[in-house]
């Protein structure tokens, strides 16, 4: 049986990093939730303004849609989305079967000192407090919690453990 995995939390916690390296070892496809991203909210995010929930909803519909069709086809995959919000969380999994969020936790200081040091992006180190603030946490009921002070594989090694249990 296929299995989606939803790669959550504010930008800059490693979303991108993190289902790279993830589906390299799961063989499974990867979607980067930031090439999905209407021309219009990366205008707006380049341009230093946050997204608001309007913007954000054909973004979240896009992928909702992804996660199905990859179901449809029977295939894995892992999806890097911020999903900040409860209400998010709902229309990315509406219909879509064996899915698990995996939020990747950190603090500010860490992701703000992350983000001002990566290759060029759109979402600039001065909107991360927009995603804080927007930011409803799941609980572990919700997600799969993973702090990201930690290496990438042990991180990656975490996530798979995690995904097997939910699995069985």
């Amino acid at each position: 049986m296929s299995q989606a995995v939803i790669l959550m939390g504010v930008s800059g916690c490693g979303k991108s990093t993190i289902g790279t390296q993830l589906c390299r070892r799961l063989g499974w496809a990867f979607i980067e939730g930031d090439e999905i991203h209407p021309a219009e909210n990366v205008k707006k995010m380049t341009s230093g303004i946050p997204l608001d929930d309007q913007d954000r909803l054909p973004w979240l519909k896009r992928i909702n849609a992804l996660l199905l069709e990859k179901q449809a086809e029977g295939a894995s995959v892992v999806v890097s989305c911020s999903a900040l919000k409860r209400k998010y969380r709902e229309i990315l999994a509406r219909g879509v079967g064996n899915l698990t969020f995996v939020y990747l936790m950190g603090d500010y200081e860490t992701i703000f000192a992350r983000m001002q040091s990566r290759d060029p992006h759109y979402m600039k180190a001065d909107m991360l407090r927009s995603q804080f603030d927007a930011l409803e946490p799941p609980d572990a009921a919700e997600a799969l919690e993973i702090s990201i002070d930690q290496p990438v594989e042990d991180i990656v090694e975490d996530i798979i453990r995690g995904i097997q249990r939910d699995g069985d």
